[in-house]
């Protein structure tokens, strides 16, 4: 009897931890920050623009740059505010998941196409959640897959996503662009992160 009791008392932290809903993104339940997925980004027009940067390549992105981006979030905590955007007193960090995606991919982000500027949807977020590595982590998880960043219309796409880690399923996502600005390649493009990361509001959300 014992060992029944313990096993049910297991499978029912087990089912817990894996039982995130939508409905717990707007409450108290505990929210994992787990950085910006750059894997399908499309940067529109010439990075050559910024002086500071040179001549930036695919693989000064993947190397330099969007672990740059995604560094700012947990080195400037009370700018890239995620906690007050969520409405938590705190938020964990466990950006090494969207670093692990990023490093991974060897993709191709340049392009003069216009068209390719919005090219993710909601069903596709939910495939790619559905493959993602969460580095065994369960719970409510936050993320921006970010598709596009558009030299000409100074701005960033992305898609702020919530997850449950346990079961790789989509809770919510929708797409917001912010305005970028500032001095430097790094800088100019921070200012859209943190613009998007302002612009979330749950109770619109719900």
């Amino acid at each position: 009897m014992k060992k029944l009791f313990l096993l049910i008392v297991i499978a029912f932290i087990a089912y817990n931890g894996n039982a995130q809903t939508r409905a717990d993104i707007f409450g108290s339940t505990p929210i994992t920050w787990l950085g910006m997925d750059f894997t399908h980004v499309k940067f529109i027009g010439n990075a050559n623009q910024f002086k500071d940067a040179g001549t930036v390549t695919s693989r000064d992105m993947r190397a330099k740059y969007f672990p740059a981006w995604n560094d700012l979030f947990i080195a400037e905590q009370k700018k890239f505010d995620v906690a007050g955007a969520v409405n938590r007193d705190n938020v964990s960090y466990a950006t090494e998941v969207t670093e692990n995606a990023n490093n991974k991919d060897k993709g191709e982000y340049f392009t003069d196409n216009l068209s390719d500027y919005q090219l993710l949807d909601a069903d596709k977020i939910g495939k790619l959640v559905s493959k993602y590595d969460f580095k065994g982590k369960d719970g409510l998880g936050m993320l921006f897959f970010v598709e596009g960043m558009n030299k000409d219309k100074a701005e960033a796409s992305m898609w702020v996503t919530f997850v449950n880690m346990g079961s790789k399923t989509v809770l919510l996502t929708n797409q917001v662009t912010g305005d970028a600005g500032g001095f430097g390649f790094r800088n100019y493009w921070a200012k859209s992160f943190y613009n998007v990361l302002n612009d979330i509001n749950l109770k619109k959300w719900r």
